[in-house]
């Protein structure tokens, strides 16, 4: 039986493989070694951010379409033609919907 068939070896020799590859490569092309690695990290940074709990928290709580401001076609007189009418200073009308 060979020392390299059972489970435990066999990982061993792949990760002493990946290393040798992962030295000849930055011997060979350090400029590609490096644009990998920020580009392997580029997508692996969302993945383990805080920023992006609260990002998410943060799209949730803002909605996707904002409110119009109600105009007056003459039926409403409680509320105002326009915000800087003097009837539209008080903004009790709004705090009672």
């Amino acid at each position: 039986m060979s020392l390299h068939s059972s489970p435990a070896s066999t990982s061993h020799t792949n990760m002493a493989g990946f290393a040798a590859f992962l030295k000849n490569a930055w011997n060979k092309e350090p400029v590609i070694v490096v644009s990998c690695g920020i580009g392997l990290l580029g997508l692996a940074l969302p993945l383990i951010s805080p920023f992006t709990k609260y990002s998410g928290m943060i799209n949730a709580a803002v909605p996707y379409n904002y409110p119009v401001p109600v105009r007056d076609d003459g039926n409403m007189p409680d509320i105002p033609a326009h915000p800087s009418d003097p009837q539209g200073n008080n903004l009790q009308w709004l705090k009672d919907l």
